[in-house]
C-alpha cells in the first residue's frame, strides 16, 4: 500500500507532461478546420518606414457580417478612394488605444487646421446599428461562464433551446452574460433564454479596431479609426463601432511613442511623432502577388473547442495551479499566414 501510494504523484506529474498546450492543439489542427480570409476582407495599411528605413506594414481583417456592415462599407469607400492616404497616427494612449486619421479632424491637440473632406455617400449609422441581431447561423455556439452550450432547433413559439456541450469552458466575464464567437470574431450577447432572435456585439480585445465618434452615435464614418493596445477596455462595447482587428504588424503600431497631449493626441510640438500613413489598400485591390493569405482556426471545429478547454485549464507542465477559467480576450482565434503550395487554381 505505501509503495502504490508513492506511485501516485509520479503518476499525476506524468499526466500532466502529457496535456497538450493550447500552442501544441492549434498546431495539430487538421487543415480542413482552418478558415481562409478572403482577400476582399483585408487591409493592408503601409506605415511610412522607420527610423532605419525598414518598411512597416499592417494586415487588418475587416468584421465579418452581419456585424458594423455599414462601417465596413464606409471603409473599403475611404480605402478605394485613396482618403486614407497622407493621413497619420495621431494618438498612442499608453495601455489603451492608438488611433489614426485626418490630424485636424475631432483632435483635441491640433489646433484650427483644416480638415481632410470626406467622399460623398458614406453611410450614416444609427445607434441601433451598435448591435446586431444573432441567429443560430451567425453564432452557432454560445459559451456561458460555466458551460458551452450551442443552439437546438428553435421551440413551438420560436424559443431558443439550448442543449449543454460535454466539454466544459469557464468564461470570466462581467460584461455579458454569455460569450459567443462568431466566424472567427469573440462577441459578448445579452441572452435571454425565453427570446428569439438574441442581440450580439463584438468585443474590445486587444489589436480590435473601432471607429473613432464625438458624443452622437452617428457621428463616426470610419475615417477615423483605433486599435486597442492595452487591457481590454470592454466599457465601449455597445457604444463604439467595432470594425475588424490586426492580424500582422500589431508591432508598428503598438511600439510607437506615446503622446502627452489630451487622451493620448501629440502635442503640436510632438507633431513629428506623428507617424504618417502611405496607403492604406483593400487586398483584392492588390496584385495578386502582393495579396496577403491569412487562415483563422475555424470557430466550430472541435479543435477550436479543445483550444478553448486548454486555456481555460492550463495543464501543461509550466502551469502548478490551473486558473479553471478563462477571460474572453485571453482567448485568441488563432490566425496565421499561409502560402499556396500548389497551383492556386486547384
Amino acid at each position: 500500500m505505501l509503495a502504490s501510494a508513492l506511485t501516485l504523484p509520479l503518476a499525476a506529474q506524468d499526466a500532466l507532461v502529457e496535456a497538450p498546450s493550447p500552442s501544441s492543439i492549434v498546431n495539430s489542427a487538421p487543415q480542413e478546420q482552418w478558415v481562409i480570409i478572403e482577400p476582399e476582407d483585408l487591409l493592408v495599411m503601409t506605415l511610412a518606414p522607420d527610423s532605419k528605413g525598414n518598411d512597416r506594414k499592417v494586415v487588418i481583417q475587416l468584421m465579418p457580417a452581419p456585424f458594423s456592415q455599414r462601417w465596413v462599407e464606409n471603409i473599403r469607400t475611404l480605402a478605394r478612394t485613396q482618403w486614407y492616404d497622407g493621413v497619420s497616427v495621431n494618438r498612442v494612449q499608453d495601455n489603451y488605444v492608438v488611433q489614426w486619421g485626418d490630424p485636424g479632424h475631432d483632435n483635441p491637440e491640433s489646433g484650427n487646421g483644416e480638415t481632410k473632406p470626406l467622399p460623398h455617400g458614406l453611410n450614416v449609422m444609427h445607434e441601433s446599428e451598435y448591435r446586431t441581431l444573432l441567429n443560430r447561423e451567425i453564432t452557432p455556439y454560445f459559451w456561458f461562464r460555466d458551460r458551452r452550450v450551442s443552439y437546438d432547433e428553435f421551440g413551438q413559439d420560436e424559443y431558443i433551446q439550448l442543449k449543454p456541450v460535454a466539454d466544459r469552458a469557464n468564461f470570466f466575464d462581467p460584461y455579458s452574460p454569455v460569450i459567443s464567437f462568431s466566424k472567427g470574431f469573440p462577441i459578448g450577447t445579452a441572452f435571454e433564454p425565453s427570446k428569439a432572435p438574441q442581440i450580439g456585439w463584438p468585443i474590445h480585445c486587444y489589436g480590435m479596431i473601432g471607429v473613432g465618434r464625438n458624443y452622437s452615435p452617428d457621428t463616426g464614418s470610419g475615417a477615423e479609426l483605433y486599435t486597442v493596445i492595452g487591457h481590454a477596455p470592454r466599457h465601449l462595447d455597445r457604444n463604439i463601432a467595432l470594425v475588424g482587428r490586426i492580424i500582422s504588424g500589431m508591432e508598428h503600431l503598438s511600439s510607437l511613442p506615446r503622446g502627452s497631449g489630451a487622451l493620448g493626441f501629440y502635442t503640436e510640438q510632438e507633431k513629428t511623432l506623428r507617424t504618417p500613413i502611405l496607403s492604406i489598400r483593400v487586398a483584392s485591390d492588390l496584385p495578386e502577388d502582393q495579396q496577403p493569405m491569412f487562415e483563422y482556426l475555424s470557430t466550430e471545429s472541435a479543435s477550436f473547442a479543445e483550444y478553448i478547454k486548454a486555456r481555460a485549464n492550463r495543464r501543461d507542465p509550466f502551469f502548478i495551479t490551473p486558473a479553471g477559467g478563462v477571460d474572453i480576450c485571453n482567448a485568441p482565434v488563432p490566425v496565421r499566414p499561409f502560402k499556396y503550395t500548389g497551383d492556386p487554381s486547384e
